[in-house]
């Protein structure tokens, strides 16, 4: 007799992001379980203006600045008074410019504001899915509006949580959010994965990517990760649910011992 109205979930997750951006939203919310309903805090992010535009390639002290107080504390007090079971970075580059200690601080700072909602990372949730698929080499591709140097400290990231990155570089696509093309960074990323790379991760929450997921890996006989899909893994996991995705890549259907 009743529509749907929203209200009956099995969880909600909360996701910080980049206030003129709606790509980690967006990719979270349809790869979402029936009964997870994902809800955004916005941060400024000094490199994006109205309408979510950037520069063809985005500077470091802004993208570091995103994960600094005050604005993301703020932004996670206030989402973490919604009835959340976990909050998500939807930032890849904070990582790789902060580096696996300075993103475990972040984490451990914004905890002390949330209420005691569990706090994930993009990049820490897709070091413990590789982990999770046993992938030891990865082929490490970012959006191309990050810049060869943002892309060489993502690959030191990953290095240093124990990983081999046998390839690394920004995709070559067109450097616009709107103007990224599933089929052409589908063929981009086919042509320069590497035989050796156990699985490829794609960077960049903000990068339209989740939709090739299933091709990719179907086309290249491994598991396949982008930073919203790492994410809402994690996401799930802290929140202790086991709703899960029932496409969108091994990480969810090989590790289901993994999701509490």
């Amino acid at each position: 007799m009743w529509q749907s109205d929203g209200w009956d979930v099995r969880v909600r997750l909360g996701v910080l992001t980049p206030h003129g951006d709606v790509g980690p939203e967006s990719e979270l919310q349809a790869m979402a379980p029936d009964g997870v309903r994902v809800h955004a805090a916005r941060v400024r992010f000094g490199a994006m203006t109205h309408g979510g535009v950037m520069d063809p390639t985005i500077p470091l002290a802004p993208v570091q600045a995103f994960v600094e107080p005050p604005h993301i504390d703020e932004a996670v007090s206030l989402l973490a008074a919604a009835p959340l079971g976990a909050i998500g970075i939807g930032f890849t580059s904070a990582a790789y410019v902060v580096g696996v200690d300075g993103e475990q601080k972040v984490l451990d700072r914004l905890m002390r504001h949330s209420a005691g909602v569990p706090v994930v990372s993009t990049c820490a949730s897709a070091v413990a899915g590789l982990r999770a698929l046993t992938a030891r080499r990865i082929a490490l591709f970012d959006p191309p509006w990050f810049d060869a140097e943002l892309n060489r400290l993502g690959a030191e990231y990953f290095t240093a949580q124990g990983l081999d990155v046998v390839v690394h570089a920004p995709c070559g696509v067109p450097s616009n959010q709107r103007s990224i093309n599933p089929s052409e960074l589908f063929t981009w990323i086919v042509r320069h994965t590497p035989d050796q790379a156990d699985a490829v991760f794609v960077g960049g929450n903000g990068f339209r990517s989740v939709g090739i997921i299933s091709a990719l890996e179907q086309d290249l006989g491994r598991p396949v990760l982008t930073a919203n899909s790492a994410l809402l893994w994690g996401l799930l996991r802290a929140a202790g649910t086991a709703a899960r995705p029932t496409d969108y890549g091994r990480l969810f259907s090989q590790t289901r011992s993994a999701v509490r």
